[in-house]
């Protein structure tokens, strides 16, 4: 597969470097938020915690003049650079971590150099060109990793760098009869959805990271998108992966919509990070845009009370596209515009929850008019359609927000974790009560909000959003935050990530979630596949057989 763009040159992802979005998307914070901050949290909200680029120390370059001339003989100088933005670009992903490391004044670890090969064939000869030469390779897509994913980490190696993957945008093979189309890696969601609006299709797959992410970064860390409910997340509308390793190419899930030929081996790549292949292309499952949206959305009296709601509507099939539920400080927050948080609110008060339905008039009628019926019955109250249309609106807008708490000096992260409906109480409590003490013992009061994310028939995603006061130590003290949430999470029948992947943050956790076995496992295919270990090393697999962190 090769690019339908002819770049001249190497280009900058699209993100600024020391925030989630662009300077454009700047989110000021409200005179009550700032108000809220510094009478609950203790934020000196007059202090600017704001990132200047000059002032960034990153790590010099270690490839030597010998190795970049090399690799430029493979893709081409135009497609290779060491220069300082580039470098920087793909420093870092976008957790608050990535975040306040720009923030602290240390030395970020940078990549030795930035590639953008165009073709299979290109990448191939990369990797087998880093294997010769013990040079980590990172593959880059839209750079949103929030757990340390595309960090440049070098392991054992004398030099790391980035391979990035947006040459490689083309859409090919559209079958509108089976609903397949082969899309290229490096588009991102919204290029993705153009190009298949040209067919009259879509693929509906909308994670809060939608904007910038690619097709590849959502096959290679099991994305679930807002619109799970409806059309799964995305290893579900995966059909088959092309890969590049160290030892060839392959192309797993081609052979049939189903097959009893073995093990699935897309699940080797899915969720894998990179760290057994590249992959270049990725066919999916794709539909005919729907018809017609309908929203609404209901008041719970408490969270109990609606995520019983939740787990019928899933269990009886009643078939939203969407459906959400917020605890009730969320809910509270969600009731109110951005300018009023901290005010009094005449708002609804109990747990929010958000319904969308698509399709065909008809069956997004049908489908939206049994779902309603079954809430109510189980306790819910409608409030309309307003709320519904307004998260929908917002909904990729909440990263930029903390990147304004961030340089107000205020702490503000999000975690997800996963688990069985009878078990879900359990879980938020204790992932609630390690958050709390954590931060709370670092001398700042912590408002923790969760919401329902994801369902399934057996269980569902919570997903917590934090906001802090940072003290003098903002990326220890997460630290200790996450470790504590973590540790609560596998003691309480959590898994360590639903769909924010592996990464550094996540890995030492890995022995425990998939049992010292399945760490073997991972590591068999991992030396068959790579063999030198080049690829995004400090990742995925825990390097030894020991447990999370004490």
């Amino acid at each position: 597969m090769t690019s339908t763009s002819d770049n001249s040159s190497v280009a900058l992802p699209p993100m600024r470097f020391d925030l989630w979005g662009t300077a454009d998307e700047a989110k000021p914070l409200s005179d009550s938020i700032k108000k809220l901050l510094s009478q609950a949290m203790g934020v000196d909200t007059d202090k600017d915690h704001t990132v200047d680029a000059a002032s960034v120390t990153l790590t010099e370059p270690r490839l030597s003049e010998s190795a970049v001339q090399d690799l430029e003989r493979i893709v081409g100088a135009k497609n290779v650079s060491q220069d300082r933005e580039q470098r920087m670009a793909r420093a870092r992903g976008k957790s608050s971590l990535d975040l306040l490391e720009w923030r602290s004044g240390d030395v970020v670890s940078a990549p030795d150099a930035v590639l953008v090969p165009g073709t299979e064939d290109e990448v191939l000869a990369i990797l087998e060109y880093c294997s010769e030469h013990e040079i980590a390779v990172v593959p880059f897509g839209g750079g949103t990793s929030v757990v340390g994913g595309v960090n440049p980490v070098s392991g054992e190696f004398d030099a790391v760098i980035s391979v990035d993957l947006r040459r490689f945008d083309a859409i090919e093979d559209v079958d509108p009869v089976s609903g397949l189309a082969t899309l290229g890696a490096g588009l991102s969601g919204p290029h993705a959805e153009f190009l298949l609006a040209e067919h009259g299709l879509q693929l509906g797959h909308f994670p809060q990271s939608f904007p910038y992410a690619t097709i590849g970064g959502f096959a290679v860390t099991r994305s679930a998108g807002q619109n799970s409910a409806g059309y799964g997340r995305f290893d579900d509308m995966v059909r088959e992966l092309t890969v590049v390793t160290p030892k060839g190419v392959f192309h797993p899930g081609k052979q049939s919509p189903a097959s009893a030929a073995g093990p699935d081996l897309k699940e080797i790549v899915m969720g894998s990070e990179g760290a057994f292949g590249i992959a270049t292309r990725v066919r999916v499952h794709v539909h005919p845009i729907p018809q017609v949206k309908r929203y609404e959305a209901f008041v719970f009296p408490s969270f109990g009370v609606g995520a019983d709601a939740l787990r019928a509507v899933e269990q009886q099939g009643t078939g939203p596209t969407v459906i959400r539920l917020s605890d009730e400080i969320e809910s509270a927050i969600n009731f109110t515009s951005s300018d009023a948080i901290g005010e009094k609110s005449q708002a609804p008060q109990g747990c929010l929850c958000i319904t969308v339905f698509e399709g065909t008039y008809e069956h997004a009628e049908s489908r939206h008019k049994e779902t309603r019926e079954l809430l109510l019955a189980s306790g819910g109250t409608s409030v309309g359609e307003g709320p519904a249309r307004k998260w929908e609106e917002g909904r990729f807008g909440a990263p930029v927000l903390r990147d304004s708490l961030l340089d107000a000096g205020a702490l503000c992260e999000t975690l997800e974790t996963a688990t069985d409906w009878a078990n879900a109480p359990r879980l938020k409590k204790a992932v609630g009560d390690a958050l709390a003490t954590s931060l709370n013992d670092s001398g700042t009061m912590a408002l923790v909000m969760c919401h329902i994310s994801h369902v399934y028939a057996t269980g569902c995603s919570l997903y917590f959003t934090i906001v802090a006061g940072q003290d003098d130590q903002p990326l220890a003290q997460w630290r200790a935050a996450k470790q504590a949430v973590s540790k609560a999470i596998e003691a309480n029948g959590g898994t360590i990530t639903h769909h924010h992947a592996v990464g550094t943050d996540h890995m030492p956790y890995m022995t425990d979630e998939i049992e010292p076995l399945g760490v073997e496992i991972l590591r068999g295919i991992k030396r068959t596949l790579d063999p030198a270990g080049i690829l995004n090393p400090g990742k995925l697999i825990p390097a030894g057989a020991e447990s999370n962190p004490s």
